[in-house]
């Protein structure tokens, strides 16, 4: 028999459908990789802080203990950091930061020290000020317990006095 209508070959169409669905899966995976590299290589011009935890937790530290602890502070920008000033949020919090400028791709310490001759828990803060560009005010954390005084005398009120005197009859 002669057909005069139009011929359809199903097979060769589900051919060219997924070789269409493997090229756009394709194309979209090639954008979105270049899109993510782009946004990863992009680097802030003029100075920027980067600190390698938000917050140092001592846990448990004994009264009198080491309560000494570090932030690594990173230059990830283009020109040199400068940290201008590091404050604790009371006197019991002391922080010490590096007046020389840090350049970029280069890191520097801030070194805490908290007293530990305070017992209680410890939630104090650390801001610290820059040039930095993405963020001129940082602010750290510390956290931790600081256990009770092995020689405080016990809760409750004043030591028991022996009594003195005439002895009683």
């Amino acid at each position: 028999m002669n057909h005069s209508g139009p011929s359809f070959e199903f097979n060769n169409g589900n051919k060219q459908n997924k070789q269409m669905k493997k090229v756009l899966l394709s194309l979209t995976l090639a954008f979105g990789i270049a899109a993510f590299a782009s946004a990863q290589s992009q680097v802030v011009s003029g100075p920027a802080i980067s600190v390698d935890k938000e917050v140092h937790d001592y846990g448990t530290v004994p009264f009198g203990g080491n309560g000494t602890c570090e932030f690594k502070v990173t230059n990830t920008g283009t020109e040199p950091l400068i940290l201008s000033k590091c404050k604790g949020s009371c006197g019991c919090t002391v922080p010490t930061c590096e007046p020389n400028p840090i350049l970029p791709g280069q890191s520097s310490a801030i070194t805490v020290k908290y007293d530990t001759k305070r017992p209680g828990p410890i939630n104090k803060s650390v801001t610290i000020s820059s040039n930095a560009v993405n963020e001129p005010t940082k602010v750290v954390r510390i956290k931790g317990t600081v256990e009770s005084d092995p020689n405080a005398p016990a809760p409750g009120g004043a030591p028991v006095k022996s009594p003195t005197g005439a002895p009683n009859n």
